[in-house]
């Protein structure tokens, strides 16, 4: 494992900048990968951890800097709950630990530091320092990882009987007997405009 000022020069350049909400998925990390006794995960460890995010904002590329977790590489799981918090998962010993930022760490900041006016330095600063314990709420948990969850995992793709597409990872579903992606069967996230794109407005 790097320093915390090591993470933070790679965070910064996978990122484009620098902020509190990215220290704060640094020290989340390194803090879940330490309880699960993991050091090296970027390297002969690579294989044991998938980590499961709940957040799409800058803690999430901080988390990934961290445990080499990639969304391309099947290892970085999305799940839009909207919280600032991150599971981790050991596939070697099936151990599991989910950490949740507390929202009292911004008024720690506050405290701490009440001549740093801005939100974001404060903040920064506190996070550097706090305790895990001031920072996290810790809960080992129990995750299910099959093996269509996995990276390398190898299996057909089966079509789509209403659009025609391709379907990996065994994410179909059966409506009345018809296999069907996930968009067919009602949990589109777009809405299907003419074969010509959008109408041009007069």
């Amino acid at each position: 494992m790097k320093t915390l000022a090591e993470y933070e020069e790679l965070a910064a350049v996978a990122h484009g900048h620098l902020c509190a909400g990215q220290i704060l998925g640094l020290r989340m990390a390194v803090h879940g990968l330490a309880l699960l006794g993991i050091d090296d995960p970027t390297g002969t460890q690579r294989k044991r951890l998938v980590t499961f995010v709940e957040i799409d904002r800058c803690a999430t590329d901080a988390i990934s800097v961290v445990t080499g977790c990639r969304l391309g590489k099947r290892a970085l799981k999305f799940l839009d709950f909207g919280k600032m918090a991150a599971t981790f998962c050991d596939l070697e010993t099936g151990r599991a630990v989910r950490l949740a930022a507390k929202e009292s760490s911004k008024q720690r900041a506050a405290e701490l530091y009440p001549e740093i006016t801005e939100k974001n330095k404060q903040q920064m600063k506190a996070y550097r320092e706090l305790s895990e314990a001031e920072l996290f709420d810790v809960q080992w948990v129990k995750v299910r990882v099959g093996p269509e969850d996995l990276p390398g995992f190898k299996g057909p793709p089966v079509a789509c009987a209403e659009c025609g597409e391709g379907i990996s990872f065994q994410r179909e579903v059966l409506v009345d007997g018809r296999t069907l992606c996930r968009g067919c069967a009602g949990q589109r996230y777009y809405e299907p405009l003419s074969d010509h794109g959008p109408e041009e407005r007069g």
